[in-house]
């Protein structure tokens, strides 16, 4: 299918104008053929994966029909989970960046009812919920349905899959039936089509195919390893790789935990999602992996529904699905936007025959790769710090650090590759015994702030307040100055002020508490 933009589907200048400022030129493959569709009032059924695009195929009409002048409900998107509807809320919203008068509301389980109710009375025009909160509202009549024109299925599999038929049929029934009826799913069964016969008319039907989903984009590995291995093999993959972000699957909540406890102390940057949390967690950990706070997220498939970040650069498959589909939708995650991604499986034992199922169910080659070595893994930074090197003397304006140079070489006995040797090595991290360093990015919260790895946690039987007894006592710090204390079951991260960072790591590493000797240092080391 040929390309095309925007500018072509007849879309407001508004929500053009949107559409540019987030990125986009040229349309999907789905928005190509949805838009028009949706926006001439048609039933659709679109036929659709994550990361194709589909969020802007139905946002962009919905925006299109409604009237900012009526403040009634006119639009309702049904979604399977909380963080999906929080990410397609958010999606078109950014869509209506420069339309007036349109109020977009997620209603999910987990938030307090009173707030929706409030935010239902003040007027939204549309609302983008999880079946169940919807049915909640509808039974309440806190959301009145006569003037809803347009309903949307997002994930309809999905949501079937959840056990949410009656909830949608009875929220369909509670539609006026003169109304559009827009379905997105990733496969169409049996349930699915029965839904579209009943509560759909004369649909239209949008098919992308596999091919122009996800995989020309994305690199796929896979590792033999073994179970107890695998955490070792992921560290080295992130440390040769450096994934800006990455997101790492689990086929269990226990094995979410595991994992990210073995991150943290291995000191990455890493974060758990699963249904286990409580929503304000599952909210705080998505808001900091968007944000770059969190570089590796963990999580479970059903946990993962609506993770929708375009600079995703890594997909980790550290259990292998138990479903074929699932693997394309896990890898969907990185390689959007027209970037190139890559994804990495792990495989155990028997594994490779499933591995070898999912080959052939994707029509994709997923390579053998060798497990790499501690050597390749120092090697390869070694080669990204040169890399960068080159990068900086391409970009130019050196001549004030040439003239330093040049004089330190006049003043001494030393030759310009002495002296570029010494600077490699400085940056590479083998620094002269004593010699100050600054301690970089450690994830510390606060500006001004260090974050500190200390290897004594709860199962040592320790406190927060042992740690900062430990800290104002060996060190000069008063105790109002000490920061977040984030205590684990075998290690805590404890943030201090930078101007009294190297006084604790001196002084912390020669104490004890609750009779364990103590080492400190910079979470950021691995």
């Amino acid at each position: 299918m040929e390309t095309v933009r925007f500018e072509e589907l007849g879309i407001c200048p508004e929500i053009l104008k949107a559409v540019k400022k987030m990125g986009f030129e040229e349309a999907s493959p789905i928005q190509t053929q949805a838009i028009p569709a949706v926006m001439e009032g048609q039933d659709v059924i679109g036929q659709a994966q994550t990361g194709t695009g589909k969020t802007a195929a139905f946002g962009i009409p919905l925006l299109e029909k409604i009237d900012p002048k009526n403040k009634k409900l006119q639009a309702v998107v049904l979604c399977p989970t909380r963080e999906l509807a929080i990410q397609v809320a958010d999606e078109i919203r950014n869509l209506a960046a420069y339309l007036h008068g349109i109020k977009i509301l997620p209603v999910y389980g987990g938030q307090e009812i009173v707030k929706q109710i409030r935010s239902l009375k003040q007027g939204a025009q549309l609302v983008v919920g999880t079946p169940g909160r919807v049915m909640d509202h509808m039974r309440r009549r806190t959301m009145k349905m006569d003037g809803v024109h347009t309903v949307v299925l997002d994930e309809a599999d999905e949501m079937l899959n959840m056990g949410f038929r009656e909830d949608i049929e009875t929220i369909l029934e509670g539609v006026p039936e003169e109304r559009q009826t827009v379905l997105f799913s990733a496969t169409m069964p049996k349930p699915i089509l029965d839904l579209t016969k009943r509560f759909q008319k004369q649909a239209r039907i949008i098919k992308v195919t596999k091919k122009e989903l996800t995989v020309p984009n994305i690199e796929q590995f896979y590792y033999e390893v073994r179970p107890k291995n695998k955490e070792e093999v992921l560290s080295r993959l992130l440390d040769i790789y450096t994934p800006k972000l990455s997101v790492v699957f689990c086929n269990t909540k226990k094995q979410v935990d595991l994992l990210v406890n073995g991150l943290l102390g291995r000191g990455y940057f890493a974060a758990g999602l699963h249904g286990d949390m409580k929503q304000t967690q599952r909210d705080r950990v998505m808001e900091g992996f968007r944000k770059g706070k969190t570089d590796i997220l963990v999580a479970t498939d059903v946990a993962a529904r609506g993770i929708d970040v375009d600079e995703v650069e890594a997909v980790f498959n550290y259990d292998l699905p138990q479903d074929d589909e699932y693997y394309v939708h896990r890898i969907g995650r990185t390689g959007r936007a027209g970037r190139v991604g890559r994804s990495f499986s792990f495989v155990t034992g028997k594994e490779v025959y499933k591995l070898r199922e999912i080959q052939k169910y994707c029509k994709t080659r997923i390579l053998a790769q060798k497990v790499p070595s501690l050597d390749d893994v120092a090697n390869t930074k070694l080669e990204l710090l040169m890399d960068r090197v080159e990068g900086v003397i391409e970009e130019g304006e050196l001549t004030s650090y040439l003239n330093l140079i040049q004089s330190k070489i006049n003043e001494s006995e030393y030759t310009s590759m002495d002296m570029a040797a010494a600077l490699l090595k400085i940056c590479f991290g083998e620094r002269a015994d004593g010699e100050e360093e600054g301690f970089g990015d450690t994830g510390a919260e606060e500006p001004g702030m260090v974050r500190l790895f200390i290897n004594i946690g709860k199962k040592n039987k320790a406190r927060p307040g042992d740690i900062l007894g430990a800290l104002t006592g060996e060190s000069n710090i008063p105790g109002d100055l000490v920061g977040t204390i984030d205590m684990y079951d075998k290690y805590t991260f404890v943030e201090v002020p930078e101007s009294y960072a190297r006084e604790i790591l001196s002084n912390m590493n020669r104490t004890k508490i609750k009779g364990k000797s103590v080492a400190v240092e910079p979470a950021n080391q691995k």
